[in-house]
């Protein structure tokens, strides 16, 4: 993975002197000495030149590099030691594991770097990560002995043949061991009557006879002879323990920490198989069997491999067991039923470099499961750092395969064997502190990179102090172009003593007696005065009475921009005056239309001022009650016509009169309209409308009442029922006489 390191800050515009950290040790005073500045901000600069700011605040040696330059301390004076990265071993990255001898196969580089960083700035470095090919490779098999999992021993009986083969296709060096565990043998998590003891089983229809419990038993070290790995498995025989969770993670932690038995080499990865049916116990468990002792993380494997602590301490925690696993580089591979699956995903997300895979339920796809396993640790690269100082802060942006940058990610996914991938790491560095060393490290990988931090806190100037100095009337200790005065004197070169001045000392320091000492915007300091500095701009004068920043404003801009300001005052540029240099002395926008000035309305005064009772406009043009069109075109009626006049001129008449004049003798006007005509047409044309508007009343309404009584007569038709009939008999002669006949002879008559 290529990773980053960067120290980022935040850049001021402000003066250094303004500025303020969490780590300055003056609790917001003003920095009075190199060091101090240098911790304000990762941008600040110190003047050590001895005769720079003379008459200034000793608060103003710190500012910008480039505002000191401007204020005239030369360059070979100014203290601001920069973040810097340097590569100490860069050796090159390996492209294929070298058989049996692999003890030069590079992963990671660089693999040694110093950084000098100083506080509050940020500074970036890369680094490359590779997985190799043909990579050597460490797999120990720790199995769950425990009595449900008697048919999963029978079945890996030969297992080490197999899974060798299918490994060869992947490596050539590879190695297999062998472990087991069942449980703690106290109670409640074992049966410890006496009965118990040699045959736990004892009772058991269904398999009445097993080896007594025991918590680890490492079997079989790492070793490149597969058929020591099966014979060993042959003679394996299941145990039983009480409760349903195992004591499996007591035997993880001894197989990662008991390097030297378990046989793991350094230049090759580590596999730790674990394969169980069942959930395991976690700390604090071991307390229902009075096991109050916190594990301590420690091998305790005894003369005969087992683990002789199993029965004195408790359980190891998650974060325990993935802080071991990850020291000594192991790659830890669950192998569990699938009902179980949900339960050791979780435990992956708290342990690095785990994964899971589903077990069948009597280990037939544990090769495939083990295959699987390996090529998803493979395809994975993720970045763990040790011993990180608390004071330096880090982020990570990997760049995988692609070659995307993923801000915040410090690992990659669906790598192949060969890839290269890279990662920026960006530093901040919050506080001084002393040098540290911390290491970044690829999980489950040997490789790692060193990182050196050298602190840059330290001005150079410090070096050369000078105590009982002349420069500091021999009682104080020049450094860095200031006087730290002995106990009891003060001054920029330590000539006053305290309490020898009295009232003359502070009558000194105010302008006029009853004024405030410095104008209450400094400190009086032997007989003078030493101003604030203010975020706003400059305080100066003898009495502090002066600044740039308190000048009239127009439109909230100083001097409305056109001027600078001097203690208070406004000094116009040129081209400029009135108080805030708000007006220009160009009188060329003055000029109205006709060519006079503010149409001789007004005068020309940073812009028209119109003086001509309701003129108004941008030259005065505007002027609904000044006299009208023929009293403003007199006098040049005067000057063209009869050259008289205040125009009579022959330069102002043509310049200031271009309109035509048209003379007549006589002046023709219109009659106006006959009244009697105007009324008897404003009559006439009232009766007209008023004919027209009745006559077209009449027509809708008789339009109207037609269309009622049609709608009328159709209701009256439709209302007659037509099953009616008038009541009119007919009646036949031949039916009353046979009706009359049938009654006789029926002697009715």
């Amino acid at each position: 993975v290529k990773n980053n390191l960067v120290l980022d800050h935040n850049t001021s515009t402000g003066p250094c002197s303004e500025l303020r950290a969490s780590s300055d040790p003056n609790n917001g005073k003003l920095a009075t000495s190199c060091e101090e500045c240098l911790l304000i901000h990762p941008s600040c600069a110190w003047c050590a030149q001895e005769d720079f700011g003379i008459g200034r605040t000793l608060p103003s040696r710190c500012d910008f590099s480039s505002n000191l330059v401007k204020r005239g301390c030369d360059t070979r004076y100014i203290e601001s030691p920069k973040s810097s990265v340097s590569v100490l071993q860069n050796e090159v990255l390996s492209t294929k594991g070298s058989g049996w001898t692999h003890t030069n196969v590079v992963q990671i580089m660089p693999q040694k770097i110093s950084l000098s960083l100083r506080p509050g700035d940020q500074t970036s470095f890369e680094l490359q990560v590779r997985q190799v090919e043909d990579y050597p490779v460490d797999l120990y098999y720790l199995m769950d002995l425990s009595l449900s999992m008697k048919d999963d021993l029978d079945t890996i009986r030969n297992l080490g043949t197999k899974l060798a083969h299918e490994m060869g296709k992947i490596t050539s060096n590879f190695r297999l061991g062998f472990g087991s565990f069942v449980d703690k043998n106290v109670s409640p998590f074992s049966y410890t009557a006496p009965k118990y003891q040699e045959n736990p089983c004892n009772g058991y229809k269904l398999f009445p006879n097993c080896v007594p419990t025991f918590g680890f038993r490492h079997i079989l070290s790492l070793t490149d002879k597969v058929d020591r790995f099966n014979e060993e498995v042959q003679k394996q025989m299941v145990s039983r323990n009480r409760d349903a969770p195992e004591g499996g993670f007591d035997a993880i932690l001894q197989a990662a920490v008991c390097k030297e038995k378990i046989g793991w080499r350094k230049e090759a990865y580590h596999l730790l198989v674990f394969a169980t049916d069942d959930v395991p116990h976690l700390a604090l468990d071991g307390r229902l069997g009075g096991l109050v002792q916190p594990h301590d993380g420690q091998c305790h494997l005894n003369e005969l491999n087992e683990y002789s602590a199993s029965t004195q301490m408790d359980y190891p925690s998650l974060a325990l067991l993935g802080e071991k696993l990850a020291e000594n580089n192991i790659f830890l591979i669950f192998a569990v039923t699938k009902r179980l699956y949900v339960i050791y995903k979780n435990f992956t997300a708290l342990i690095p470099g785990t994964t899971v895979e589903i077990l069948d339920q009597d280990s037939k796809n544990v090769i495939q499961l083990i295959i699987n396993a390996y090529n998803n640790i493979r395809s994975k690269v993720e970045l763990s750092v040790w011993d990180h100082p608390e004071d330096l802060s880090l982020s990570f942006t990997a760049t995988c395969q692609d070659g995307t940058p993923l801000p915040g990610l410090r690992k990659c996914a669906d790598l192949k064997i060969g890839d290269t991938v890279s990662a920026m790491l960006t530093d901040n560095l919050s506080a001084n502190g002393t040098d540290q060393t911390f290491t970044i490290k690829p999980v489950g990988f040997k490789d790692r990179l060193e990182v050196t931090v050298d602190y840059q806190c330290d001005c150079r100037c410090t070096q050369r102090a000078q105590t009982n100095s002349s420069v500091c009337s021999s009682i104080g200790t020049y450094t860095c172009g200031t006087c730290h005065c002995e106990p009891g004197y003060l001054g920029a070169r330590c000539e006053c003593q305290e309490g020898e001045a009295g009232s003359m000392y502070l009558s000194a320091c105010r302008e006029t007696e009853g004024k405030q000492i410095c104008s209450g915007r400094g400190e009086c300091s032997c007989n003078q005065c030493l101003c604030y500095e203010s975020e706003f701009g400059k305080i100066y004068g003898r009495f502090c009475e002066c600044d740039d920043f308190s000048c009239a404003r127009h439109k909230g801009i100083l001097c409305s921009g056109h001027g600078e300001c001097h203690c208070g005052e406004c000094k116009c540029h040129a081209g400029y005056i009135g108080d805030n240099c708000n007006c220009s002395t160009e009188t060329s926008s003055c000029v109205s239309d006709n060519g006079q000035m503010c149409s001789g309305r007004g005068h020309c005064v940073c812009g028209c001022q119109c003086t001509e009772p309701g003129a108004f406009g941008d030259t005065c043009e505007k002027c609904p009650t000044c006299p009208d069109a023929c009293g403003t075109k007199r006098e040049c009626i005067e000057c063209r016509l009869f050259n008289s006049g205040r125009l009579a001129d022959n330069q102002t008449c043509p310049r200031l009169c271009k309109d035509e004049i048209i003379t007549v003798e006589t002046l023709k006007c219109a009659s106006g309209p006959d009244a009697l005509m105007v009324l008897l047409a404003v009559v006439g044309s009232i009766l007209l409308i008023g004919v027209v508007l009745l006559a077209v009343w009449k027509l809708v309404i008789t339009i109207h009442d037609r269309r009622e009584f049609t709608r009328f007569q159709n209701a009256r038709s439709r209302a007659s029922n037509p099953l009616y009939k008038h009541p009119v008999t007919t009646h036949s002669v031949e039916t009353d006489f046979n009706m009359f006949g049938k009654s006789y002879n029926g002697g009715l008559l």
